[in-house]
């Protein structure tokens, strides 16, 4: 067994309370013991393997993780596999996903920068928690994870049960019936996931709280099963407009990165109002922030310069509109 794979395990329950520490103060052999990883003739059986050994593919062909990214899907660029315990597999892969193959977008609320990514991290875990741990690994196939621009496939090899086989179903209340319970316990345990079928709702929720996300589509076959993760709308927007792009082929957030830190500030309700609004006045730009008419004019007059906003109306009514 790997040691690291067993301490973080350790780590996880306890942090979760699914475990006390009296409960992890045990020698190896007695957590497994806990965890009913041995047979009846005290030998471990295969989820032990699977959940914490460092090389479970001596045993289990198939129990590890690729994914790839694709401009189209015949068009592959580059692509990564994943191997190792189990139990630890998971972080390793939320690792790669938002750092090296999920371009995250920039979008900014005022001053504020946003990396908006197409898919809400919490559910990506939690659909590849379920991939893990309801797999079928007699087919000897790996998780296979494709990334595009616009979307993200998972596909494990599986069989759900006759009652679960379409998306709406998921998503409604179920009864849960895990594929490998053994290892269900282990990842239970640990703290990664649910009982009574509640990952469909952390899932619903997640998408919910990120940009209302389109809830995955689930293409459930007789041997395995593909889930489909759209993006959300912000995401699309800044994706179709190349983040957030203006009239004059400038950015929002390239025209903002020209403040200085000390104007961003002093111009932080302003900015903060033109992100929401079309144009403001003098007034309104008063209102706004406090300042005297002239720090006022100097400041719309800065916001002019650099093209965030240009001026129109007569000098008596003078209106300064955003340029979108």
């Amino acid at each position: 067994m790997r040691r690291d794979a067993i301490d973080y395990f350790k780590g996880k329950a306890v942090a979760k309370g699914r475990l006390s520490l009296e409960d992890v103060e045990v020698s190896d052999q007695v957590l497994l013991e806990n965890l009913n990883l041995f047979d009846d003739e005290g030998h471990l059986v295969r989820a032990a393997v699977m959940a914490f050994h460092k090389d479970p593919e001596k045993w289990v062909s198939g129990a590890h993780i690729k994914i790839g990214y694709f401009v189209t899907d015949s068009d592959i660029r580059y692509m990564d596999e994943v191997y190792g315990s189990l139990i630890e597999q998971a972080d390793k892969i939320m690792d790669l996903v938002y750092t090296k193959y999920m371009k995250a977008l920039i979008d900014y609320e005022g001053i504020h920068r946003i990396e908006q990514f197409m898919f809400p991290p919490d559910a990506f875990k939690e659909i590849l928690l379920n991939a893990i741990v309801h797999k079928d690994y007699r087919g000897c196939n790996p998780i296979q994870i494709s990334v595009y621009d616009d979307k993200v496939y998972i596909y494990n090899d599986g069989i759900m049960p006759a009652d679960l086989n379409t998306t709406e179903k998921l998503f409604k209340k179920h009864s849960s019936k895990p594929f490998n319970p053994k290892l269900a316990q282990v990842f239970f345990k640990s703290g990664m996931i649910e009982i009574w079928g509640r990952g469909f709702d952390r899932i619903r929720d997640a998408c919910v709280k990120y940009d209302n996300t389109p809830l995955p589509e689930y293409d459930i076959g007789e041997t395995g099963v593909m889930v489909l993760c759209k993006p959300c709308e912000r995401y699309m927007r800044l994706l179709r407009n190349g983040d957030s792009t203006t009239s004059n082929g400038r950015t929002w957030s390239n025209m903002v990165e020209v403040l200085s830190e000390l104007e961003k500030h002093n111009m932080g309700a302003i900015l903060n109002y033109l992100a929401e609004n079309v144009s403001l006045d003098n007034a309104k730009a008063r209102e706004l922030t406090g300042k005297s008419a002239t720090t006022i004019k100097r400041y719309l007059k800065r916001l002019c310069d650099i093209g965030i906003i240009k001026q129109t109306g007569s000098t008596s009514n003078t209106i300064y509109v955003k340029v979108v």
